[in-house]
């Protein structure tokens, strides 16, 4: 967790580093960076949760901002600036190290957190997460290319089991007396139960989710589908004509809810 929580702070300083480049003198953005490094680290107050440090980084909102309220500074130098007065800060922040220009960023940003439409809604996080183009600061530094550059053999993982879901309408030969989906499932659900991303708890659920399906969802609703007709053949019949399905609805659920969870937004 410590190491996924210094990535992360490298990660927003390298992002800002980069697009300072070109913008900043070479002393003027070595500066700015070391400072907005040092900033980080005082707000942090030594928190080592991944999670924590990445509500720390979504207050200082987009890293391009940052820096192109740092080149408008350096640009009109007889201006000041109301955002970075000193007399603006908190007591106890009135002695800290504080780049221009950031704590106006930090203040729109926690703005943009508090009135985000949707914020609160049922997966509204992962849906944000989910785009391509996401600001990574709306949803708590994490976007989806974040979460497949930290997490690649959780993903994979995950990958894997959406597999083994979509495989099952192939009907493929079994090998043994192992249908092929349950084989790829059993190679997916080993991938996330070696992981440490998740809670052992989520880890379950998620895992046994396709399982779940095939055999409770299938007797459920194999026995729905009997009706009044008498003997084991039409439930058999029934249940291997759902199971199937049962499985690859469990699949997706499982997926959703691992997915989910890795993004840990709430």
């Amino acid at each position: 967790m410590i190491e996924r929580a210094d990535q992360l702070i490298l990660n927003y300083v390298s992002k800002a580093a980069d697009a300072a480049h070109g913008v900043l003198r070479q002393d003027q953005r070595l500066d700015f960076v070391k400072r907005l490094r040092a900033r980080i680290e005082l707000e942090r107050h030594g928190l080592e949760s991944a999670k924590d440090v990445a509500k720390v980084l979504a207050r200082f909102g987009d890293p391009v901002a940052l820096v192109e309220r740092e080149a408008n500074r350096l640009r009109e130098p007889a201006q000041k600036e109301e955002a970075p007065r000193v007399r603006d800060l908190p007591p106890e922040d009135s002695t800290r190290v504080l780049p221009p220009g950031v704590a106006q960023g930090m203040r729109e940003a926690q703005q943009r957190l508090t009135r985000q439409p949707g914020r609160g809604m049922p997966f509204a996080g992962l849906r944000s997460a989910a785009m391509a183009s996401a600001n990574p600061m709306s949803t708590g530094g994490r976007d989806a290319a974040t979460i497949v550059k930290e997490h690649p053999r959780d993903v994979a993982a995950l990958a894997i089991l959406v597999a083994a879901g979509l495989l099952v309408p192939f009907n493929l030969p079994a090998i043994a007396i192992f249908r092929i989906p349950v084989i790829v499932w059993a190679l997916g659900a080993l991938l996330v139960m070696v992981g440490d991303s998740w809670p052992l708890r989520e880890r379950i659920i998620g895992v046994g989710a396709p399982i779940f399906g095939y055999v409770i969802g299938g007797i459920l609703v194999g026995g729905l589908r009997v009706g009044d007709r008498p003997g084991l053949a039409p439930f058999f019949e029934e249940f291997w004509n759902v199971s199937g399905i049962m499985f690859m609805i469990g699949a997706a659920l499982g997926v959703v809810w691992l997915a989910y969870r890795l993004l840990d937004v709430s």
